[in-house]
């Protein structure tokens, strides 16, 4: 059994936490230490602002013997909207004052258009139905919405060459995908960097990075894998995504560069449609 992710269920969650916590005895501090999770993260939790993940909410029914009251009850998004290693940083994601990603192979989700979305989400293994496909789609095209408001959040896309050149869903969908991200790159709206194949190695040439900031809440950082995808919050952690991210974006070209380059691939895409 789940309940509803949204503010009113995680205060509650958060409520039902400090009562048992409070009830072993126990502070923050100490509970943090028998859970291995940080101090800041119980905080959290327990104002409503975060959700623990099914690990985390294990180790509290352990602690604090609650009879796996916090795996059952732990706040999920709808069924099938995101995958599960990734529903914590889409909440992270629509609280953010500013987000710099990282992203090696594929549009980061935010500035995706349907159909190279569609391509996205309707490949891979295990495979969907429609009904599967279209329903992971409609919120991949929600999360565009965060860019309504022009002035926040602050995103800032480091795309590899390799985003650009690899063609999700053929040259009509690149064509279109390509020209949306210069547009909104044009329009001031997001600012763009391309990291081009001649840079070599760079500091972020691993894998997929989102940075983001809050106005009450400390950085994080969102790294992802295949089926994997973690949010660190440790200080020191955050910090070398951080100066990563800096060093990468040092060896990209400029944003003016960088749009010049995406126009260009997109009419070679638009050419290979003739």
């Amino acid at each position: 059994m789940a309940i509803e992710d949204n503010p009113q269920s995680r205060e509650t969650y958060g409520l039902e936490l400090r009562r048992r916590r409070e009830a072993a005895g126990l502070t923050q501090e100490e509970l943090s230490r028998r859970v291995v999770m940080s101090r800041t993260h119980i905080a959290h939790i327990e104002a409503g602002r975060r959700r623990p993940d099914v690990e985390d909410a294990r180790r509290l029914d352990g602690v604090l013997d609650s009879g796996g009251f916090f795996e059952r009850f732990l706040p999920s998004l709808k069924e099938g909207k995101v995958a599960e290693h990734f529903a914590e940083a889409l909440e992270l994601e629509r609280r953010a004052k500013v987000i710099r990603e990282y992203a090696p192979k594929l549009v980061p989700g935010v500035l995706q258009t349907a159909a190279y979305a569609r391509e996205v989400l309707g490949s891979g293994f295990p495979a969907k139905t429609a009904e599967e496909r279209d329903r992971l789609l409609a919120t991949r095209l929600e999360r565009s919405g965060i860019l309504a408001d022009f002035h926040a959040p602050v995103f800032w896309a480091l795309l590899d060459e390799a985003v650009l050149r690899r063609p999700i869903g053929g040259p009509e969908a690149m064509c279109e995908q390509l020209r949306h991200i210069a547009d909104l790159g044009e329009s001031h709206r997001i600012r763009v960097h391309v990291l081009p194949f001649s840079a070599g190695f760079h500091a972020l040439v691993e894998g997929f990075v989102s940075l983001m900031w809050f106005e009450d809440l400390p950085p994080v950082a969102y790294v992802e894998g295949l089926k994997t995808g973690r949010v660190l919050e440790v200080p020191s952690a955050v910090r070398d995504c951080q100066v990563a991210y800096d060093h990468a974006l040092g060896d990209a070209l400029s944003h003016r560069e960088s749009l010049a380059l995406i126009r260009s691939v997109a009419e070679e895409y638009e050419h290979a449609q003739q």
